[in-house]
């Protein structure tokens, strides 16, 4: 299992997608945990790594999470993704190994990754995206 978290920014009825050099799918900004660090730590210090903005910790809420297989790995290496809402300070950039942000919805399914097309389709039903 390979654990990852998310930050979930939505403008207009899309949600930020991220897409990193050498990569045809897009996925959400986020990333994986170093040993002993919490959600938000882990959280806070990814996206200032991929986007250039700062989370704002008070505003953290955790969102949702989703399993599905991992886009890439071999058959039954799933990814569990744990999403989170919150309010950032600047203007996300695509910077370190994120090559492209795009702004995505329930039209761009096959541009994203098995876990996002799971927690695209919730949060189409949720009203938050298209």
């Amino acid at each position: 299992m390979i654990d990852k978290l998310a930050w979930l920014s939505f403008k207009d009825g899309q949600l930020l997608c991220a897409r990193s050099h050498g990569k045809a799918i897009y996925y959400i900004p986020g990333g994986k945990r170093e040993p002993g660090e919490s959600d938000e730590a882990a959280l806070r210090r990814e996206i200032e790594e991929e986007l250039a903005v700062a989370l704002q910790p008070e505003t953290l809420r955790f969102a949702c999470e989703f399993s599905a297989q991992a886009d890439g790995k071999p058959e039954g290496v799933l990814v569990n993704l744990r999403c989170y809402t919150g309010e950032a300070s600047g203007t996300p950039v695509a910077s370190a190994e994120i090559a492209e942000l795009r702004w995505l919805d329930s039209r761009h399914l096959d541009q994203v990754s098995p876990v996002s097309r799971l927690l695209f389709h919730w949060l189409a039903e949720q009203d938050l995206i298209r």
